[in-house]
């Protein structure tokens, strides 16, 4: 056994069933000996989606997604998904290639240092330099990227050290690691802020998203009766039907949502991470804040809060729910807002106007999805209008990144949501810009016979940042493009392509490609408009006439 197949063993041990990526000159002993191993390798068209979709693995399970890349220029390739992985909380492997160490027949060709390039991305970056150490690195490194907080760790093989031959030296066996639990002093502590409060809200974060957190929040909820909002990447955290949803902040200020966080005096923030925007601002006049989490709270300029719970979050909640259930006179006292902030997010859903309204979109494809179908978003305009208007009541069937935010996300996440669920359905929901930027993984898709259904919001331009420009008053410059005939780009991918050409016909295209199978894509054309009357003037007016009853 060389050092290449000493480490798809501790693969393999580690319980690894695919790795994504592309080979190279440098890994080519790795790539045989995956090919002689249980685990699959999907090779991707580009080092960034294949980290996409690692990532997007980890995030799902909770166990890292593993992806392989050459040295230098692949490799390089990886940064952007390693910071995507490591703002995103997301566990995650990346290794990489490299020149022999203890030769260098190639002089210095292609050799950049990955390891310090890839430090600051990563929760440890480490380069292989004996065989004898393999196995011990390799659970090093699938524990340091599971421990909380999760993220991607790196580890680099050198093409020397990949075919050395390697000692008889055993596998060490995964374990499992309970995070510790609250002190009771601490729980008694947050019971007792909580009793003092006349207007609880909870505010459901990022980390309570994680896979394993979702019965233990949705209980708790249940049993305290406290409405809750939640952040766009804590949406889905509670099971449906609990009647106490108040909505999502997907902007900072000024949306409909935050006449209940304006008008809390007590904000429980269950595993808010300040990676994500900040759904409000602290400030001094503002309500008490108990952070829950796994971790203690990093202070923020706009995030400090007044008391910490921390240890593993569904235990912590288990005991908190102990101490209170029952006991909270004034739990509800907020939901009276409810109906009124859900309604104004609705408003406009079924408006027959072509190009569609963001409302429109987004209603139509509430509209097709089942409760267990997945929602991958890439980054643009459209996913604030998700965020505040795509209902979810399952956790992970919206899968937004509020952390990074980068675009080129959304497809290789949705890629990966259908290989581990097959039979839901799942959509990708892209940007025509974003959408671009790795476009050339439909290939992959269908190469990988995926059922998935890429939905193009078209608008020929960069959304987002051309709206951002309008509103500081800069001229409108630089942001718009054109596009290819999407439905032809589909079929040179041997895929179907659907363009809606009517406001009624998004829904039917939709339920259309999903009936047919494999890999589809729809094209919508998308007014923007709607920014600038709901999310500025709307907001403005709404905004003032809180302050004047205030």
């Amino acid at each position: 056994m060389n050092g290449a197949e000493l480490l798809v063993s501790a693969l393999e041990n580690e319980g690894v069933t695919h790795v994504f990526g592309i080979p190279g000159e440098e890994n080519l002993h790795m790539v045989d000996a995956l090919r002689r191993s249980s685990i699959k390798l999907v090779v991707t068209r580009h080092e960034q989606a294949a980290a996409f979709m690692a990532g997007t693995h980890g995030r799902l399970t909770g166990r890292p997604g593993v992806c392989l890349a050459t040295l230098g220029p692949g490799a390089l390739n990886f940064a952007t998904g390693a910071a995507y992985a490591l703002l995103g909380a997301m566990p995650m492997v990346m290794i990489t290639g490299q020149k022999g160490v203890l030769s260098h027949k190639q002089a210095r060709f292609q050799v950049v240092d990955i390891v310090t390039t890839l430090t600051p991305l990563t929760k440890m970056a480490r380069q292989i330099v004996s065989t004898a150490t393999i196995p011990a690195v390799v659970r090093e490194a699938f524990r340091v990227a599971r421990q909380e907080r999760p993220g991607p760790v790196h580890l680099e093989l050198p093409e020397d050290i990949a075919a050395e031959p390697a000692p008889d030296v055993p596998l060490i066996a995964p374990h499992d690691i309970d995070p510790p639990v609250a002190q009771p002093a601490a729980l008694d502590r947050a019971a007792t802020m909580i009793r003092a409060a006349q207007r609880p809200l909870l505010m459901l974060g990022a980390a309570a998203s994680r896979p394993r957190l979702s019965g233990a929040l949705s209980e708790f909820v249940k049993r305290l009766q406290i409405p809750f909002v939640n952040t766009q990447m804590g949406k889905g955290s509670v099971a449906g039907g609990s009647q106490l949803y108040m909505g999502t902040a997907a902007l900072s200020e000024r949306d409909y949502v935050h006449d209940a966080i304006d008008k809390a005096d007590l904000i429980v923030a269950i595993g808010h991470d300040t990676v994500e925007k900040p759904p409000f601002f602290m400030g001094p006049k503002g309500p008490l804040v108990l952070h829950v989490g796994y971790l203690p709270a990093n202070v923020e300029e706009v995030y400090f809060p007044h008391a910490e719970l921390i240890g593993d979050i569904g235990s912590s909640l288990r005991l908190l729910a102990d101490r209170l259930e029952g006991a909270l006179p004034n739990a509800g006292a907020l939901l009276r807002l409810r109906e009124a902030i859900l309604g104004h997010v609705t408003e406009r859903a079924e408006e027959s106007r072509f190009p569609l309204t963001p409302q429109r979109i987004v209603h139509d494809v509430r509209k097709v999805m089942p409760d267990d179908g997945i929602v991958c978003l890439d980054n643009g305009m459209y996913k604030i209008w998700f965020a505040r208007n795509y209902r979810t009541s399952t956790a992970n069937t919206l899968l937004l990144d509020n952390a990074l935010a980068t675009m080129g996300a959304g497809l290789p996440s949705a890629m990966m949501a259908a290989m581990l669920n097959p039979g839901r359905r799942v959509m990708a929901v892209c940007g025509d810009g974003g959408f671009m930027m790795n476009a050339q993984e439909l290939e992959t898709a269908h190469r990988l016979g995926l059922d998935l259904v890429v939905l193009i919001i078209e608008d020929n331009a960069y959304g987002m940042i051309r709206w951002k420009q309008d509103l500081d008053g800069f001229p409108d410059f630089g942001m718009t493009f054109s596009n290819p005939d999407f439905v032809a780009f589909a079929r040179a991918h041997h895929l179907q392509g659907t363009r809606v050409e009517t406001a009624d016909g998004l829904a039917p295209a939709l339920e259309a490609a999903f009936a047919q199978g494999g890999v589809h894509l729809v094209i919508v054309p998308v007014d923007y408009s709607e920014n600038d009357r709901v999310l500025i003037m709307e907001l403005r007016a709404h905004a003032t006439d809180a302050e004047g009853r205030a």
